[in-house]
Formats: structure tokens, sequence, C-alpha cells
């Protein structure tokens, strides 16, 4: 028997390649998305993957106004933060947030996806959101990510 099949590989941060990814959001559901984006962000999709090195890709997410929720959660799901001030607790609902910044919904729910820990900082650098249509990383030549809509 080859036992060198068998070998865990670990890979060093210096031999990690990364690929650019472009995700259409249109129509497609938050929580389905976000969790398939953050998969690849991690580098989870990769044989290669190192479970303390940032060995993910790098993923455009375009049209992110264009995200879609089921029942009434634009209206219920609510986002808590505190100013630093007494008195400072604020809360917006999901409406709201996405009204202010569109891409900010899907950073959120991408960013509480990722592990807890400092890794998760340079993990989450390689995503970019973007409201509309456009984006400026052409020169990446992104490919295409074909996520299951469901």
């Amino acid at each position: 028997m080859d036992t060198l099949s068998y070998k865990t590989l670990s890979l060093p941060k210096e031999a990690v390649v990364r690929d650019w990814w472009v995700v259409d959001a249109t129509g497609m559901s938050l929580g389905r998305l976000c969790s398939q984006v953050a998969l690849v962000l991690r580098g989870k999709h990769k044989p290669s993957f190192t479970p303390h090195v940032n060995c993910g890709d790098a993923v455009i997410i375009i049209n992110a106004e264009k995200v879609r929720l089921t029942g009434n959660k634009w209206d219920d799901k609510t986002y808590q933060y505190y100013t630093g001030y007494p008195g400072g607790q604020r809360e917006l609902t999901l409406r709201e947030l996405r009204d202010r910044n569109p891409a900010r919904v899907l950073e959120l729910a991408i960013r509480r996806m990722l592990p807890k820990n400092k890794l998760a900082n340079d993990v989450f650098r390689n995503l970019h959101v973007y409201a509309g249509p456009e984006h400026p990383h052409a020169a990446q030549n992104p490919q295409v990510l074909a996520l299951k809509p469901r």
C-alpha cells in the first residue's frame, strides 16, 4: 500500500494560488448565496485547504441591491450596534440598512459566517461587494462562479 497518498497536505502561505471569481447576486437568496461565497473565500472548495492559512480565493459580488429574501425579513430582521456613548444603542432594520448601503447587507452576512479569529480579517479582505453591475477588477480576469440558485 502506498502510504504517501495518506499524508496530510499543509500548505505554506507562500504557495497559495488565488483565483478571482465574480458572482451576480440578482435574484439569489441572501443566506444561500453568502454561505457558498464564504466557502470559496475560506478555501474549503480546494483540495489543498489548510485551516490555519488564508488559502481562499478572491470573490467579487455585483448587483448586491438585487438580492432577495423571503417572508417579512426586510422589516423583521434587525441589526444592533453601539456608538460608545451612554444611551447610544442603535437599531436598523434590514430594509434601512439596504437603503443606506446595499453592499453592507452581504458583507455583514458573509463576515458572520467566517471563523471568529484573526484569520477571518485576512479572509474578509478578499471580498469585494458592489451594489451595481460595475466593478473595477477587470484586470484580474475574474471567472464567473456558478452557484446553485436554489
